[in-house]
């Protein structure tokens, strides 16, 4: 686990990055500090748990004590709460620091309600949001078909069992492996990235070959009907071996590497194959 100093308005907030779950831990004294402007942050979060508490709210038994560097330089237990659980306290903290972050929430969640009955809007909001971060619209239009084929590959998991959430990543880390010749986590890693999606950073030719892989592995499964947990596995790695040889076929006649370590950079030029 690395540690991390984020700025928040200007101030200092604490963090923890967990390398194993690849998600933030962020102080919550900290944070509750700088929205309550109090001077003894530690007793308003005391006081903001036991009013939790007696609410009823889980929010305090997700906190994790993480041990973070004080300002006396020792290495201290300090609460800490991922994001999901450090946006719940802020909601509970009567602040107009906290209003903007209330605010925000409040829209996020209407434009979620709304994209229920219109899964369009979702489809332009993410449009509208990958050309405001500089990508091009001939990558954007790449992204948007692997995210397609994506939806009807995990369709046809849940057509075959296979579970939402670990066994998804797991049999796509299959695919991963069998056509990029490294893990999903090993693939971030090249690209030096954490909570960034992986995807969003591949180059045009990367984006090309898994979405060969998701596919292929698509039309094995429907053929195949597999039944139990390691026919997935199996053909999984199939649909991805067919995208690892063209890989290989393409690395052959370029003599390029078709996995790059490049990662979007919105200040640099857009992605590329180059």
């Amino acid at each position: 686990m690395s540690t991390k100093i984020a700025l928040f308005e200007g101030k200092t907030i604490r963090r923890l990055w967990d390398a194993e779950e690849e998600q933030w831990y962020f102080s919550v004294t900290d944070v509750v500090g700088v929205l309550s402007e109090s001077r003894d942050s530690l007793a308003y979060w005391r006081k903001l748990k036991e009013r939790l508490k007696k609410e009823g709210s889980e929010t305090v038994t997700k906190c994790h004590a993480l041990k973070m560097r004080a300002a006396d330089g020792k290495m201290r237990l300090t609460d800490c709460a991922n994001t999901e659980i450090m946006l719940r306290i802020i909601q509970s903290v009567p602040s107009p620091n906290a209003e903007p972050f209330k605010l925000w929430l409040a829209r996020v969640g209407h434009e979620r309600i709304e994209e229920m009955h219109d899964p369009e809007l979702g489809i332009k909001r993410a449009l509208n949001t990958l050309r405001k971060k500089g990508y091009s619209d001939n990558w954007i239009n790449q992204r948007l078909k692997s995210i397609e084929v994506r939806k009807l590959l995990t369709d046809e998991w849940e057509k075959r069992g296979v579970k939402q959430g670990t066994e998804f990543a797991m049999l796509t880390d299959e695919i991963t492996l069998a056509w990029a010749g490294i893990t999903t986590k090993q693939y971030k890693q090249l690209k030096g990235l954490k909570k960034e999606n992986l995807r969003d950073n591949m180059t045009n030719l990367e984006l090309v070959l898994n979405m060969l892989a998701e596919t292929a592995t698509t039309e094995i499964s429907q053929k195949r009907e597999p039944k139990t947990w390691d026919e997935n596995r199996r053909v999984a790695r199939e649909g991805g071996t067919v995208a690892g040889n063209a890989r290989k076929e393409i690395e052959s006649k370029t003599g390029k590497k078709a996995i790059s370590s490049k990662k979007f950079d919105p200040k640099g030029p857009t992605l590329s194959d180059g």
